[in-house]
């Protein structure tokens, strides 16, 4: 990466090896002092002697941890890959299911774009990065897998239940939708390139989403409601 800054040719201890429960303690106010500064600073312009004073030791203190600006970056990159694509905190009102296919997707859509959102500034250097290191593009990369993976499955069940387009290809959908929705995040949230409701903005894209599958917005406890009546 540009602008690397070099640390010492031996480090007194191994990075990446805290030996007691202070060094992980320390190491993790150096991870969490990084993401500071990164945030304010950008990659670029963040350097380790502010990483170091965030965190409130000596600059060559970090050394001990960390080989690099590049390093650490990559750890904070890593860890917020993995808020992105953790599980809901908690379960939606009502159990997943009775949820139709179209809530389940609004679901998805609003839990990603705030969590992108409460992140904002840091998914902008993640996303700048990412275009020329390979270790950040590698976690960024894991992330949209992992939810292309997930939207393909769930295409691929709607079908059989006979509730999505048997004309789409469930990996093509799955890719593009998945796209669709990661770049719209980062030229809202990170470019700035329009404005938008937040609430308005995850239901657009829901309905995107669902008209692209060809879904329909009734519930399960709806269609079930509708077919007995019928009967």
């Amino acid at each position: 990466m540009a602008n690397a800054e070099p640390g010492p040719a031996s480090p007194a201890i191994s990075p990446d090896a805290p030996r007691s429960a202070k060094g992980v303690r320390t190491r993790a106010r150096l991870v969490d002092a990084a993401k500071k500064v990164f945030q304010r600073d950008g990659f670029l312009d963040a350097r380790i002697a502010d990483i170091a004073d965030t965190a409130k030791l000596a600059p060559g203190s970090f050394y001990h941890y960390f080989e690099s600006k590049e390093q650490i970056f990559r750890e904070v990159a890593q860890a917020q890959e993995q808020r992105l694509t953790a599980a809901p905190d908690e379960a939606p009102s009502g159990g997943l299911h009775d949820e139709s296919p179209w809530e389940r997707i609004r679901r998805a859509n609003r839990l990603y774009l705030e969590r992108y959102r409460d992140e904002a500034a840091l998914m902008g250097v993640i996303e700048q990065v990412s275009r020329y290191d390979s270790h950040v593009n590698a976690a960024r990369m894991a992330t949209m897998k992992h939810f292309v993976e997930r939207a393909e499955r769930a295409i691929r069940r709607l079908q059989k239940e006979g509730l999505a387009d048997q004309r789409i290809e469930p990996a093509t959908a799955a890719d593009a939708l998945g796209a669709m929705v990661a770049r719209f995040a980062e030229l809202w949230l990170v470019q700035g390139y329009r404005e938008y409701d937040f609430d308005a903005a995850v239901e657009q894209l829901t309905i995107l989403w669902g008209n692209a599958l060809g879904l329909s917005e009734e519930s399960p406890s709806r269609r079930r409601s509708r077919r007995a009546k019928t009967r």
